[in-house]
């Protein structure tokens, strides 16, 4: 997110900026799986919606965009289905989640931290931007970018974007059934929409 955060505050380029929070309510983060093996065509690509995460944008001088940096903390006990399912598939796929995937007990939190932060402006308060950071999950800490459209405002930030991972990379072990005939593959996609508001002026 290069020039990310220079947005346009009235007249004033150098509005002071403040830390901004994420607000869960207007935000939303979603895990999507995909099905694989020989029997994929009949398999469900289950959609996993995190439930309790948090975050913060610390943006304290628009001169100085490439200060910016950003947080989110997600509580990996918290993804639950998403798609319209039955209560006994439900119930199985977030158990196998939260204790066999994830490993939730162990590692009960997945966060992920900006490094550096670049942007190409689309026009003013819109920005196209590239986050590079660190990725910590499952007790495997990676390098990981995100790609994001935001729009900045005075008072609030609103970002949406994906993501890609592989599972294999944080140790974690993907799910199989059917004699392995169906199991889920080992890129993931990640997206989300966050909402930041300003919490503090400085």
């Amino acid at each position: 997110m290069a020039s990310v955060f220079e947005a346009q505050f009235g007249n004033d380029a150098r509005a002071q900026g403040g830390l901004y929070r994420i607000d869960r309510n207007a935000s939303r983060l979603t895990v999507r799986a995909f099905a694989g093996g020989l029997l994929s065509a009949f398999g469900h690509s289950p959609n996993l919606d995190a439930g309790k995460f948090n975050g913060e944008v610390e943006l304290y001088d628009l001169s100085r965009p490439e200060a910016a940096s950003v947080r989110l903390v997600v509580k990996a006990d918290s993804l639950t289905v998403a798609d319209h399912l039955s209560e006994p598939d439900r119930r199985e796929i977030e158990q196998e989640t939260r204790a066999q995937v994830l490993e939730a007990a162990r590692y009960p939190e997945i966060v992920y931290q900006s490094s550096a932060i670049a942007a190409d402006r689309i026009y003013e308060g819109f920005y196209r931007l590239r986050i590079d950071g660190t990725l910590s999950l499952h007790g495997v800490t990676r390098r990981h970018h995100v790609d994001v459209q935001a729009k900045v405002g005075e008072a609030t930030i609103r970002a949406e974007g994906e993501s890609r991972l592989k599972q294999s990379e944080y140790k974690i072990r993907t799910v199989a059934s059917v004699g392995g005939a169906l199991k889920v593959r080992d890129e993931v996609k990640l997206s989300f929409l966050l909402v930041a508001d300003k919490v503090l002026m400085v």
